[in-house]
């Protein structure tokens, strides 16, 4: 087990080089200044004098050589220093302090929403192939799996929001201030985000239910005259969930993504919104920032996955 963690943390450390590598220097590809968009907000660019422009280049430390730029980030990235924002001038970590727990709040009950409604669902189909149950789920997780999250966030918006008044359209309370507004809010977006996740946890489920319940020791319990629900619980259950839960720990990266267009729908004050606004403001600090701290959480909840194989199946060994 310990040279197995071993090895999977040395891969997932070449994985975030490579990431932030990328990142980095895609980043500085893209046409235009930043420093540019930095001095429009508040200042002529014209009237602003040369020597003021190079004293702001050596101020966020892009006057240096790139490689230099990267080695200087990476250092203090590891010393817990992000940096500072071109574009929001203030200190990165703080940024996403602010930030991060909107995502989390939103990210994480949406996906154990579409874990627990994908695996009920899926294994209901399961059980009921070919039956009315079956005929109802399966199609509707092609629509879940298939469906836009910007364009079914819009159709949430017209119909729940403007047409019935039922929920707020935009913005985001901390549930720590109002709980019941707070609920409010992030129906729709939770909804959005948990949709391909319901629907892909259900395929998946039904799929692996169906595999399962085909094997021996099943037929060797239904042979002993067990009830259908203890055949499930106990011996179905547990054996289908390791593919699900694979798919669920790539599905933390999907809410990452899916977040950035949840949330500029929504206009919800969170780190996607946050990351899509640095990309246009070419804000480098900020998108490397929340590129690198996304790059750990998904490196780190696909080995929490991986190590939980051997608990759902005792026969998966470690070497």
């Amino acid at each position: 087990m310990t040279a197995y963690i071993t090895r999977r943390l040395i891969q997932s450390l070449i994985v975030l080089i490579i990431v932030t590598l990328l990142v980095f220097f895609v980043m500085r590809l893209l046409p235009g200044d930043p420093l540019i968009i930095y001095i429009a907000q508040s200042a002529d660019i014209q009237a602003m004098p040369p020597e003021m422009l190079e004293q702001l280049r050596h101020q966020f430390g892009l006057d240096k050589p790139i490689m230099i730029q990267y080695a200087n980030w990476v250092v203090n990235i590891f010393q817990g220093d992000f940096g500072t924002s071109i574009y929001y001038k203030e200190k990165v970590g703080k940024l996403m302090l602010e930030r991060f727990p909107v995502t989390l709040h939103i990210g994480l009950t949406s996906l154990v929403l579409g874990g627990v409604i994908g695996i009920l669902a899926g294994m209901l189909a399961a059980i009921r192939r070919g039956k009315m149950l079956d005929r109802i789920i399966t199609p509707l997780t092609y629509i879940g799996i298939t469906i836009p999250v910007f364009w079914l966030g819009i159709l949430l918006i017209y119909m729940f929001g403007l047409k019935l008044n039922w929920l707020p359209i935009s913005g985001y309370t901390s549930p720590m201030k109002d709980f019941w507004l707070s609920t409010r809010q992030i129906i729709m977006p939770v909804l959005c985000l948990s949709a391909f996740g319901v629907a892909a946890n259900a395929r998946q489920m039904r799929s692996a239910m169906l595999e399962v319940t085909r094997q021996d020791y099943i037929r060797t319990a239904w042979a002993k005259g067990l009830s259908e629900r203890l055949i499930i619980i106990r011996h179905a259950l547990k054996n289908s969930l390791i593919p699900v839960i694979t798919l669920m720990g790539i599905g933390v990266g999907t809410v990452f993504g899916g977040s950035v267009l949840v949330e500029t729908v929504f206009a919800i004050p969170g780190v996607g919104r946050l990351l899509v606004s640095s990309i246009f403001g070419q804000d480098y600090v900020v998108v490397q920032a929340i590129t690198f701290v996304i790059a750990v959480i998904v490196l780190f909840v696909n080995l929490l996955v991986d190590l939980s194989y051997g608990w759902f199946d005792p026969r998966i060994r470690y070497g």
